[in-house]
């Protein structure tokens, strides 16, 4: 029986797929495709470069850089070195960088030309000097770059010199890099590791989690059939690679059934990447989109915002339209009854031909499917909104310890608000936190058992242990099973609002039910540390309360700081909204200036709210929201927040 290693599926994949397109990039003259067998004798060359500088097993190599076919021919060439992968996240602040490369042990760093001088500053700060191999870029990017921190030119490469002179290492005559590769290759166990992913730490701090072989190839696997017949789809990739989700959904999955994998054009930097993202979009026209609620979120916005700039009878349709169509798939799982098809079915079907086909063809091209939803929970609404229009989004749950698929919604069985069926090899429970099982529809902790979990955490062998019992992941979120067997995800274990008397809630419920309810605030994060009530704090969507504020007259800081409460609180009459229980709605909010970032670390690569960095940035907003001014809404510093929108 074949082992489960990468490099086997590697193999397999260059003989079903040699020549179809694996990973393309946007260039001058085009789109440029690397195809699987490509990929395979590139990722040889920089194994045997590797080789010949005292790379190889039991090394490990860090990869900082935006996705690109070079991403992945550097993972893959790692891989076939016998080496460790540690995939970095480019929105890593500089000071977050060196613990991760001193942890790791990586003795070389790949990255791009955008997030050289970073990782060069960063290194700097470590005392050591490992390899650096400039994916994209020049030899005066590099040269500037080392030269800049001092560090030793010598230490520097372009990956398309190591690609060089990889292969003239595996065509020299009497070389014994290619023999050597092979029986690296042979060595390779399914328990073997293939990355050091390290947490984003929303919670706490990072810990390296140790993905094997055997992990991703069950997972990716997995992913496939929950998902039915995907093969030789493209996709446009826009969430990092260093993502979990990303990386099993795009790398690996892909090799199982032959997906071309597009890469969002990242010239241009940051902006760059946002400008490029519905450019790219119309260029490729991918037949699905791996997105989080964060991205989605935004697709939501700027449809709905060009439907109410035409106005008239185009707003009016778009709306009733997409009202039929949320009438007509219920909870998406069961069918609607005849008289919604009589009813709602007309107005659906007109709004469909007019504006929902042209809608999803302008934005996203005339191929796409569906969208695959991951890296945090996608609010009822979103989910409803896009499955209204044909562009259904399927939420899907898991986290890097397990690879990280463990459920998922998909074509073949789907219910809004839950985050579907478990993967095929995966056994899920929901246990009380003595072991013991809950009952269908009792919330507990999500403990699962299978082939996609991790090995443990990297010289952490006390978290290891809290995490991994008897075979068994604790995944510190929680659950419960709905009567048709989806699994509905409540939240962070860790996350969880402690109110004074010791009882918990999670603030996800509470979270999404303000969300569904209104497009006032473009992020909320409710807050209890053992205090007599729960507070949130918020950022408004500028442009939404402005025109909430045109529409009802207000004009002043304290109408308008009225408005903006009575949006936040609409939940509670929207039949739509989660029930919140009274005790844990939120008593005040507090208005954050601006938004939450990744430059000031408060979200993370998949624009998650990172609750500690949010807690400790605005450390003062919260303490103030349990004074006996803050504990008023329309207290003095909400005024002087909304007093600057007005300006």
């Amino acid at each position: 029986m074949e082992k489960k290693t990468l490099l086997n599926l590697l193999d397999r994949a260059v003989q079903k797929y040699a020549a179809d397109p694996y990973a393309l990039k946007k260039t001058d003259s085009g789109w440029e495709a690397v195809s699987y067998a490509q990929a395979r004798t590139k990722a040889r060359f920089f194994s045997a470069w590797l080789l010949e500088n005292q790379g190889g097993p039991g090394k490990a190599g860090a990869i900082l850089a935006e996705g690109s076919p070079e991403w992945i021919i550097a993972e893959l060439g790692l891989l076939c070195a016998g080496m460790v992968s540690v995939p970095l996240s480019i929105k890593l602040l500089p000071e977050e960088i060196p613990f991760r490369l001193t942890h790791s042990e990586a003795s070389l760093v790949l990255t791009s030309k955008n997030q050289l001088a970073k990782v060069v500053r960063a290194l700097k700060t470590t005392g050591q000097e490992p390899w650096i191999i400039l994916l994209d870029g020049d030899e005066e990017s590099l040269d500037t770059a080392l030269g800049s921190e001092s560090y030793p030119r010598s230490r520097g490469v372009l990956f398309s010199q190591a690609l060089l002179r990889g292969e003239v290492l595996l065509s020299a005559e009497g070389s014994t890099y290619g023999e050597q590769l092979d029986r690296i290759a042979q060595a390779i166990t399914e328990d073997d590791v293939v990355t050091i992913s390290y947490t984003s730490g929303t919670t706490g701090d990072p810990k390296g989690i140790m993905l094997t072989h055997r992990n991703y190839y069950s997972n990716s696997h997995d992913g496939v059939q929950l998902f039915g017949d995907i093969y030789h789809y493209s996709t446009l990739i826009i969430l990092p690679l260093d993502h979990s989700f990303a990386h099993t959904v795009g790398i690996y999955a892909a090799l199982v059934c032959g997906l071309a994998l597009y890469f969002v054009d990242p010239r241009g930097g940051a902006m760059g990447i946002l400008r490029n993202i519905p450019i790219n979009l119309k260029e490729v026209e991918p037949r699905f989109l791996l997105t989080v609620p964060a991205l989605s979120g935004n697709f939501m916005k700027k449809i709905i915002a060009g439907v109410e700039e035409k106005g008239g009878l185009i707003e009016y349709l778009f709306k009733k339209g997409i009202h039929a169509g949320i009438e007509l798939n219920g909870d998406g799982f069961h069918k609607p009854s005849f008289l919604k098809k009589l009813r709602f079915g007309p107005i659906h079907g007109l709004a469909k031909a007019i504006i929902f086909n042209r809608v999803k063809t302008l934005i996203f091209g005339k191929n796409i499917k569906f969208c695959v939803g991951g890296g945090a929970l996608l609010d009822l609404k979103q989910q409803e909104f896009f499955a209204a229009l044909g562009l259904p989004i399927y939420q899907g749950y898991g986290l890097t310890e397990a690879a990280p698929i463990i459920s998922s919604n998909s074509p073949l069985s789907y219910k809004f608000g839950t985050s579907g069926r478990v993967a095929p090899s995966v056994e899920c429970t929901i246990r009380h936190s003595d072991g013991s099982l809950c009952a269908v529809g009792e919330t507990g902790e999500i403990v699962i058992r299978g082939e996609n979990v991790m090995k443990g955490y990297f010289k952490n062998t006390e978290a290891t242990a809290k995490a991994l019992r008897d075979g068994w992941l604790w995944t510190g979120d929680r659950a419960y099973f709905d009567q048709d067997g989806f699994l509905v995800v409540v939240g962070r274990e860790k996350a969880l609002l402690i109110a004074e008397d010791g009882e918990k809630y999670s603030p996800e419920e509470i979270e999404e039910a303000v969300g569904s309810a209104t497009e006032a605030f473009t992020a909320i994060m409710a807050w209890n540390e053992q205090k007599k009530y729960t507070m949130a704090l918020v950022t408004l969507d500028e442009d939404k309360v402005r025109h909430l504020a045109a529409q009802r007259g207000a004009k002043t800081a304290d109408e308008v700081l009225a408005l903006v409460r009575e949006e936040f609180y609409r939940f509670r009459t929207d039949h739509r909204a989660k029930k919140v229980q009274t005790a844990w709605i939120p008593a005040t909010f507090m208005i954050v200036p601006g938004q939450f970032s990744d430059q000031d670390g408060t979200v993370n690569s998949t624009l998650k709210l990172v609750r500690h960095r949010v807690a400790e940035r605005y450390r003062d907003l919260i303490d103030y929201a349990y004074t006996p001014e803050g504990k008023d809404v329309e207290n003095e510093r909400n005024l002087q927040a909304v007093a600057k929108l007005l300006t």
